[in-house]
């Protein structure tokens, strides 16, 4: 590793800090943790800049930057897609969001579980949720630890100890997002969105020019030299049919997320979900050129470079101190605000869905909210032992976590449509759905498609076979969420005299 720059670690360091006071002063409002709904929805009062903001911060993560480069390095146009499965997810949740929303808004909800208990009156499909959701969030939350981790070895290899203020900046973190609650990460995520569109279009526009001349230049290059870096590889475990699947499997997963939801939540309207499901598409500018840094890379570095180091390596033999700290701390903060809320959304669930509903009914609101918020230096904690037990398997165990997060889809959004929708055979959709992913995982036997679709398809099968063989119990049940989201059938059928 090569000796960092002092220049570019002050930088980071004045404007991460800067940041991090600005997400403790967010929160001087005591109204902000006030309540479970304050301080993790921010009491639906975002409009929609904060909410494209927020899930922009939410969704764009350092590992979306350096991931993306060190794919588009060793493995090619493989990284392109996360265009169409950014494009997949915003154009679905067009649709089904604002329901979801409205939904949630009524009856005062805050995790996806609580949806799943509420629709199907089951406490144990939303336990399900809640543990499925914690524990595929834990090694995402650690891919943002390894985001900054790799970004100060670089920038402070020589200076300081890399682990130590790793560790001190995950702690900050959890400071201000226990004290501010997801107003800390909205408002500081105003300065990361602007760094991220700044920064990333200035290397985007001047790394081909100071390697190769122009634009032009380099893409002569890489047709003349590197070809196979632009098609996808027509045969091998990554093909056209991973690629297919892995875009579809990811972008119905990605709302499912705890921290997407938590995002999703924090809106005053369901039109403004609308307008973001619009214009959330345009991070992808950054996203599609930030993928031929790593053919910059490919060309640049030494050969025999981990890819890993791509994009940040990249930055430190091309631009002096005062731009590689502008650099750094954007792919900094692009790991530490979203770190913030996903531990926000990982507590909600074990709190509201775990804790509330299973440990403790009786708990207090006032308690459930201090329960709630001391949730956050757990699920960090926890993150940082496993990122430092497990360094090598983050990567892969997040991309299971993609496969595993996809499986509750259909007790989600199936169910905002479908009325004869039964619990009994969402639980066993699920329960298979899981099943089949990890065991396909675990075996590598996917014969070239993505391990969370083969999940998804057992997960509809089951659901659509055993439905039927339920629907006679539900036929005549209803509660306050089916009467809102199928108001019209209720009357219809009533007028009918076939019941609910």
């Amino acid at each position: 590793m090569m000796q960092g720059n002092l220049t570019a670690l002050i930088i980071t360091s004045f404007i991460v800090l800067s940041v991090v006071l600005i997400g403790f002063i967010a929160g001087r409002n005591k109204a902000s943790r006030s309540s479970v709904e304050e301080w993790s929805v921010g009491g639906r009062r975002f409009g929609p800049l904060l909410v494209w903001l927020l899930v922009g911060a939410d969704l764009y993560t350092a590992y979306t930057f350096l991931g993306l480069t060190s794919t588009a390095y060793s493995g090619g146009s493989l990284a392109f897609f996360a265009i169409p499965y950014t494009i997949i997810a915003f154009f679905t949740s067009y649709f089904y969001l604002p329901k979801l929303w409205k939904v949630s808004k009524n009856r005062k909800l805050t995790t996806l579980a609580d949806y799943a208990k509420e629709r199907f009156d089951s406490k144990f499909l939303s336990l399900l949720i809640a543990i499925v959701g914690v524990l595929m969030l834990i090694p995402y939350i650690d891919l943002q630890l390894a985001g900054i981790q790799d970004t100060l070895t670089v920038a402070g290899t020589g200076f300081i100890n890399v682990k130590v203020v790793v560790i001190l900046s995950f702690l900050l973190v959890a400071l201000y997002t226990f004290f501010s609650g997801i107003k800390g990460p909205t408002y500081t995520a105003i300065i990361k969105d602007v760094l991220v569109w700044v920064i990333m279009l200035f290397l985007v526009a001047s790394l081909p020019i100071i390697h190769f001349g122009s634009w032009g230049s380099m893409m002569d290059k890489l047709v003349a030299e590197s070809p196979q870096l632009l098609t996808i590889p027509a045969t091998g475990p990554k093909s056209y049919p991973w690629f297919i699947t892995a875009s579809l499997v990811s972008g119905l997963a990605l709302f499912m997320w705890a921290h997407a939801a938590t995002g999703v939540f924090t809106a005053k309207s369901a039109d403004a979900l609308r307008k973001n499901a619009i214009f959330l598409p345009f991070y992808n500018i950054v996203l599609i050129l930030v993928i031929f840094l790593g053919f910059v890379a490919f060309h640049i570095l030494p050969e025999g470079s981990d890819p890993r180091f791509a994009l940040l390596n990249l930055i430190q033999m091309s631009y002096g101190g005062v731009v590689q700290g502008l650099a750094y701390s954007t792919i900094a903060l692009a790991s530490l605000i979203p770190c913030s809320i996903m531990a926000i959304g990982a507590s909600n669930l074990f709190a509201n869905n775990i804790y509330r509903d299973f440990i403790n009914p009786k708990v207090k609101p006032a308690k459930l909210t201090m329960i709630t918020r001391s949730m956050v230096f757990v699920v960090i904690g926890l993150a940082l032992i496993f990122g430092m037990l497990f360094p090598t398997a983050l990567v892969s165990l997040q991309l299971l976590g993609v496969s595993g997060m996809v499986q509750i889809f259909p007790a989600i959004v199936f169910s905002l449509f479908w009325k004869k929708q039964t619990k009994e055979a969402t639980i066993m959709g699920l329960i298979v759905g899981l099943i089949v992913t990890f065991t396909v995982y675990a075996t590598g036997k996917s014969f070239g498609i993505y391990e969370g679709f083969w999940g998804l398809v057992a997960n509809v099968l089951v659901l659509v076979i055993l439905n039927p063989i339920f629907v006679k119990k539900t036929m005549h049940k209803t509660n306050p969420v089916i009467d809102q989201l199928f108001p019209k059938q209720q009357v219809s059928d009533m007028k009918s005299g076939k019941g609910a």
